[in-house]
């Protein structure tokens, strides 16, 4: 299955759920192939080259907190969730979500 596919499989799983897509990490080798991505999901989407390819998606969570869950874009499921009160400070958030992203490449690595 192509990325594309195997991404768009994924917004779709995700939004029954409530899921929103917030953000798509792509390849540099793997750029060329979203665009099609970007005509369909560009408006409210954020694209950023990455060592990964990977989706970013939020929803409200309890006591009006908010989810976060960063999905690799593979057929083996891997993700890694993140819930965030109401009172953190988006520089918080941010850099928790790039803690993720760190993380999420060093299990990559470690195979």
């Amino acid at each position: 299955m192509s990325q594309n596919s195997l991404a768009r499989e994924l917004v779709g799983t995700y939004r029954k759920h409530g899921w929103e897509l917030r953000r798509v990490l792509v390849k540099t080798e793997h750029q060329s192939d979203v665009d099609e991505f970007k005509v369909e999901y560009g408006e409210s989407v954020s694209f950023h080259e990455s060592s990964i390819d990977a989706l970013w998606f939020s929803r409200p969570s309890h006591n009006s907190g908010e989810a976060w869950e960063l999905r690799l874009i593979s057929e083996n499921p891997y993700a890694l969730f993140e819930t965030f009160e109401p009172d953190e400070t988006e520089e918080l958030r941010e850099d928790a979500r790039i803690e993720m992203e760190a993380r999420m490449r060093e299990k990559l690595a470690r195979g």
